[in-house]
């Protein structure tokens, strides 16, 4: 008998889809930007809205296709193979990216301790260390348990629960003296607001998954909907809580400043070894993730060599540890790329979501190719209210998020675009060699 996911089950997935470590460090990019309070939470909660609507998208893509890896493979069933490849091309990249830019955040925490004088540099250095340290223990064929990774879960919940009672610790006293009033500075409320995108929309990131989830659950017309809805209200609730706490302990522009948010939060609560004790705590729980992301992203190579569109090096798996060594040394190899030549957690940051607002943008436009070919019609499938209105509302806010980060960073929106379009040349140069390779 097939197993099923429960409804409870699916809820759990989606919390811990989208609550990563991005909520320990985005809500400072999100204050610089905002300029305002008005702006910091109205910022979170259109972030959450998008969110929202954009998960019950991919819930309904993933009860009309339901597939193993699903996200990865809805590309070339509604588009191409070629155009499959330019997106997960720009994923891989994207993935490891991302897994630097949280190595940072978790190194940054442990080089505030330790290295308080020289915090830029031995934050890069310890996140390179950490993840050569992190590349030798999957190479030896170390895997992280279930128990580890809901302990993981465990840890940031708890660690969201102690920063957000923190507001029930601080005298109003505190709270007057507090620098609250705004960061002031020359950018317009409406492009404030847009620049708020990237760092919020990269925190709220992660429900897409949902959508490989179709053919597991019974009943999915009723089970995504409501499980994503109650995933997403907790989340809501969370992460609106936290924040406020976060303005309420270290003001608006005291936000703006830190870099380890976290901690910060708790020690002027509990005082400085409680701040030293949570960086630590942090670096570990972050390190994990990278851990569980080198372990995790190499099945993605795995799948695209079974695809034959990568080389099928990508398919040969150690007897012995049975790890993918090649698949995990080029994952680590991307990300100690970025983590050379892209220092700070704020650049990876727009890098990513230029390549997250491109995937996200095609996945969900998927919708309306499923529904004009009625593909699993004969199923019973979720059907998403509001169509077309929602899907397009969420594409045109991802298409701002571009946006964004053209405005911030030209040059990202530059590059990321150009490593996109290689995509196309690369995917045919690779079919070729492996045709050529086939033939002999």
């Amino acid at each position: 008998m097939k197993k099923r996911i429960r409804p409870f089950d699916l809820t759990i997935i989606v919390i811990s889809l989208v609550i990563g470590m991005g909520i320990f460090r985005t809500p400072s990019e999100v204050a610089e930007k905002a300029g305002s309070i008005e702006i910091f939470f109205l910022a979170w909660l259109a972030g959450s809205l998008i969110s929202f609507v954009g998960a019950l998208t991919f819930a309904e893509i993933g009860s009309r296709k339901p597939m193993t890896g699903g996200f990865y493979k809805i590309f070339s069933v509604c588009y191409s193979p070629a155009f499959a490849f330019m997106v997960n091309w720009i994923t891989v990249i994207s993935n490891a990216a991302s897994t630097a830019a949280v190595a940072i955040m978790g190194s940054t925490y442990l080089a505030s301790v330790f290295f308080p004088e020289s915090v830029a540099t031995s934050t890069q250095l310890i996140a390179i260390v950490t993840t050569l340290g992190l590349l030798g223990v999957n190479l030896l064929g170390i895997r992280v348990s279930v128990a580890v990774l809901n302990t993981l879960m465990i840890l940031k919940i708890l660690l969201l629960l102690i920063l957000i009672s923190a507001v029930f610790f601080i005298s109003k006293e505190w709270i007057s003296e507090t620098h609250i009033e705004s960061v002031t500075h020359a950018t317009p409320s409406w492009k404030s607001f847009i620049m708020c995108f990237v760092p919020v929309f990269f925190t709220f990131g992660g429900y897409q998954q949902t959508m490989n989830f179709g053919g597991d659950i019974d009943n999915p017309s009723r089970v995504l909907p409501r499980s994503i809805f109650y995933a997403m209200i907790v989340i809501l609730i969370l992460y609106l809580s936290v924040n406020y706490s976060y303005y309420k302990v270290l003001g608006l522009e005291g936000l703006a400043n830190t870099k380890t948010l976290a901690a910060d939060t708790a020690k002027v609560i509990f005082g400085d070894w409680s701040g030293m004790i949570i960086s630590i705590v942090m670096f570990f729980a972050v390190m994990t993730y990278v851990n569980v992301s080198i372990m995790s992203n190499p099945r993605v190579y795995y799948a695209m060599a079974e695809d034959k569109v990568l080389p099928p090096l990508f398919l040969k798996v150690n007897e012995k540890t049975n790890v993918q060594t090649y698949g995990v040394i080029v994952f680590c190899g991307f990300i100690f790329l970025t983590l050379f030549f892209v220092s700070s957690f704020q650049k990876i940051l727009e890098y990513v979501m230029f390549f997250d607002s491109i995937s996200l943008i095609t996945a969900a436009s998927a919708i309306f190719i499923l529904r004009k070919r009625k593909e699993g019609e004969h199923l019973e499938i979720f059907k998403l209210k509001g169509y077309p209105w929602i899907p397009i509302l969420y594409i045109a806010v991802y298409a701002g998020v571009n946006y964004a980060v053209f405005l911030s960073n030209p040059s990202a929106f530059m590059w990321g675009a150009i490593l996109f379009i290689s995509g196309l040349p690369l995917y045919y140069l690779i079919r070729g060699f492996i045709t050529r390779s086939m033939r002999r």
